[in-house]
């Protein structure tokens, strides 16, 4: 394993909404969608860890258009960071028309991740991230921020013992 990886590997994953993926109205079930993204971002996750990796949280998931029965959709994802055991993963899922017109963005999200040793099945080391681009410095940056909020709406960070959001938490005079 090494000890870091650049930032630079993208997971792409394309679906075409069938009848069997839809709700009563025509539309993607939310359910479904969090199932793909949930694989695409443990293939991602699995394949910076270089192991098997498990779903720790998802959080906030954001569904801002409708996917219609025919789209085609297409998740992407990345490491945005790494901490000692575990990753974080953005996944943007975006839908088209089948002719590929019309593309729009439909929904993103954040996963973690932790690594796991095959046999033992407890949390490894993982490597951590390289930044490479400006965007992704700024997915880099800002994971800390999600990070100890996501540990503070689970109950195992207190917000006192925060460093990067502690402020939201307290009164300011």
């Amino acid at each position: 394993m090494k000890d870091k990886k650049v930032a630079d590997s993208k997971t792409i994953m394309t679906e075409m909404i069938m009848p069997n993926d839809t709700n009563p109205i025509g539309d993607l079930m939310g359910g479904n969608l969090l199932r793909w993204m949930d694989i695409i971002a443990a293939i991602t996750a699995g394949k910076h860890c270089e192991s098997h990796v498990v779903t720790a949280s998802v959080d906030h998931v954001s569904f801002t258009q409708a996917i219609h029965l025919g789209d085609v959709i297409t998740i992407q994802s990345c490491v945005t960071r790494a901490f000692t055991t575990s990753v974080e993963v953005f996944v943007e899922v975006f839908a088209a028309n089948i002719k590929g017109g019309e593309n729009r963005p439909c929904n993103h999200a954040y996963f973690t991740f932790v690594g796991i040793d095959e046999v033992k099945r407890t949390p490894i080391k993982v490597p951590q991230v390289v930044p490479l681009t400006r965007e992704e410095g700024n997915l880099f940056e800002n994971a800390v921020k999600r990070r100890e909020l996501r540990l503070i709406l689970s109950g195992r960070l207190k917000p006192a013992d925060a460093t990067e959001i502690k402020s939201l938490f307290t009164d300011v005079q």
